[in-house]
């Protein structure tokens, strides 16, 4: 696992006017029984801000095809249920087929969550890479200086002597309108993790999840954990190939 190439903390908006923004309630599914705004319900709220994006710019109805590759969450406070929950969005960094888009989520209650997530423009007809269009790309340009994005994985596969093991059972609701188990599905086992091992991770903390490749109802799934020093890793695999890496650690250089 080499998390260094993920900034911390996450890169601040050189202008925070230009960001996106959206605010809405936190309602009872979106918590867990500490009232707590889940990890996968926080992943939901990045995919609707996200979308909620591509109706606000230029060229954003031809642009509703994307696949997330990697996503990080680094949560300093929990924001809570009844809280309301304002998200602004921007471009940190993009290629013309990529970018890497920063979420800043603020609690009305002092809740703070930053998260990144590295996402993937697709043709829908072909389900390869395309470009964006200069028009959707301008107010992604403003707002960042690294215009030669190029993906690094973060995490490697589990390779620990010491490997707990489950079946991680799939549902028909898991499946989006592409085919695949949605993007909030993957953190929906980060949290079945964090669940059974509470003396793993303390606030602040950092959670990862980099996707390796699909997966489709009818898949098999299996969830492998490994305990590392201050936290946790994770691995989704399909007959016995691995289709998801996830970590949670202490938030790398956090304090008190």
């Amino acid at each position: 696992m080499s998390t260094a190439l993920i900034a911390t903390p996450l890169p601040a908006c050189p202008d925070i006017t230009r960001a996106f923004a959206a605010s809405w309630p936190v309602r009872l599914g979106d918590t867990d029984g500490q009232d707590r705004l889940r990890l996968d319900a926080v992943a939901r709220y990045l995919q609707d801000i996200g979308f909620d994006h591509l109706d606000a710019v230029t060229d954003g109805d031809t642009h509703q095809a994307w696949i997330v590759r990697r996503t990080v969450i680094d949560v300093y406070e929990p924001i809570v249920f009844g809280d309301r929950v304002q998200l602004r969005r921007w471009a940190d960094a993009l290629s013309n087929r990529w970018c890497d888009m920063r979420i800043q989520l603020r609690g009305e209650r002092g809740g703070r969550i930053e998260a990144a997530a590295f996402l993937i423009h697709i043709d829908p007809s072909t389900g390869r890479p395309a470009r964006m269009s200069d028009a959707f790309m301008a107010p992604m340009l403003a707002t960042t200086t690294e215009h030669r994005l190029r993906w690094r994985a973060a995490l490697t596969e589990l390779d620990d002597t010491e490997i707990e093991t489950a079946p991680f059972p799939l549902r028909v609701a898991d499946v989006d309108r592409l085919g695949h188990v949605n993007n909030a599905v993957y953190w929906e086992a980060v949290e079945e993790t964090l669940a059974a091992h509470p003396d793993r991770y303390e606030l602040p903390y950092r959670a990862i999840v980099e996707h390796v490749g699909p997966v489709k109802i009818g898949d098999k799934v299996a969830l492998r954990t490994a305990l590392c020093p201050g936290g946790l890793r994770l691995q989704l695999d399909v007959d016995g190939s691995a289709r998801a890496f996830a970590a949670v650690q202490r938030l790398p250089g956090a304090t008190g």
